[in-house]
C-alpha cells in the first residue's frame, strides 16, 4: 500500500511539473507573439519625431492620437475596408460551400478512385503559393478578371485545407445516422443539407474565420492583380503610406491597428468554437 501511495504521489508530482512547464512555455509563446502588436500600438500613439527618439517600447505620455486622425485624411480607409469586406464575405461563403460539399463527397459518398483522388488533392498542398502566382495571373488575364475583385474571389474560393478538415469532421458522424436518414427518405443531398450542416457549426465557424482572415490580411495577390485605386484592398492601400525615402511609421502603425481590430473582435466572438471544432475533427481516416 505504501508503495502504491508513493507511486501515486510521484505520478501526481510529475503531472504538476509537466503542467507548470507547459503553462510557462505557452505564456512565453503568447508574450512573444504579442510583442509586435504592442510595439505597433505604442508606435501609433507617438508623434512622428518621437518614434525613433527613444527605445521601441518607450511609452509617450500623454499619448498622441494625431496619427489616427491623420490616417482618415490621407487614406480612404472606409472605401478600402468596404472593398476588402465584400471580397472576404464572398470568398468565405464560397469556401464554406465548396469545402463542405467536397468534404461530404470524400467522407460519405462512394465512387471509383475516391481515396486516390483525395490523396492527389491533398498533395496540391505541397505546392508553394508563390509558384502559382504566374499561372493564376495568366488564367485571370485570359478570362478578363485582372483589375477586378473577381481575380481575388475566383483564386481563393476553393480551399484544400478546408476540404480536408470538413472531410475529417464528417467522418465523425456514424454511418448508422446516414442509414436512418435514408430510411426516412433522405437523399444524399438532403442528408448533407438537413443533418450534417446544421450539426457542423463549430467547424464551419472556424473555417469561416480562417477564410475571412486570410482574405482580409492578403497583400501579395491583390497587389499583383489590382491597379485601380477605386478597388484597392486595405493592405494594399496602407502600403502606399511608405515610399522609397520616408515612411510615417506612426501613421502606418495606426492604420495597421485599425485594420487588425475587426479580426480581433471577430476572433473573440467565436473563439470558443476553435477548440471544439478541432477536438471533434480528429484524425479519423
Amino acid at each position: 500500500m505504501d508503495t502504491m501511495n508513493k507511486h501515486n504521489r510521484s505520478y501526481a508530482a510529475t503531472r504538476a511539473v509537466i503542467k507548470i512547464v507547459s503553462i510557462t512555455i505557452l505564456t512565453i509563446g503568447a508574450v512573444t507573439m504579442l510583442i509586435p502588436f504592442i510595439w505597433s500600438l505604442l508606435t501609433s500613439l507617438k508623434s512622428a519625431e518621437n518614434v525613433f527618439a527613444h527605445s521601441a517600447f518607450w511609452i509617450q505620455w500623454p499619448p498622441d492620437f494625431s496619427a489616427y486622425k491623420e490616417i482618415w485624411e490621407k487614406v480612404p480607409i472606409l472605401k478600402y475596408a468596404w472593398n476588402t469586406l465584400k471580397v472576404a464575405l464572398i470568398v468565405t461563403f464560397g469556401q464554406l460551400l465548396t469545402s463542405s460539399l467536397a468534404g461530404y463527397a470524400f467522407a460519405k459518398l462512394k465512387f471509383p478512385g475516391k481515396d486516390r483522388l483525395f490523396v492527389f488533392y491533398l498533395a496540391t498542398m505541397m505546392v508553394p503559393g508563390t509558384v502559382l502566382l504566374i499561372p493564376n495571373f495568366i488564367i485571370m488575364s485570359k478570362i478578363g478578371a485582372v483589375n477586378t475583385p473577381w481575380a481575388l474571389i475566383l483564386s481563393a474560393v476553393g480551399s484544400v485545407y478546408a476540404t480536408f478538415l470538413m472531410r475529417q469532421f464528417f467522418l465523425t458522424f456514424p454511418s448508422e445516422l446516414e442509414d436512418a436518414a435514408k430510411l426516412d427518405g433522405c437523399n444524399p443531398f438532403s442528408f448533407y443539407w438537413r443533418i450534417l450542416l446544421p450539426n457542423s457549426k463549430p467547424i464551419l465557424t472556424t473555417l469561416g474565420l480562417m477564410a475571412f482572415q486570410g482574405i482580409w490580411n492578403d497583400f501579395q495577390w491583390p497587389l499583383i492583380v489590382l491597379n485601380d485605386p477605386e478597388i484597392r484592398t486595405l493592405q494594399v492601400g496602407l502600403s502606399y503610406l511608405t515610399n522609397e525615402y520616408y515612411t510615417d511609421w506612426n501613421l502606418l502603425m495606426a492604420g495597421s491597428i485599425l485594420t487588425v481590430l475587426p479580426i480581433l473582435i471577430l476572433f473573440f466572438c467565436v473563439q470558443k468554437y476553435f477548440v471544439q471544432s478541432f477536438k471533434l475533427t480528429g484524425l479519423k481516416g
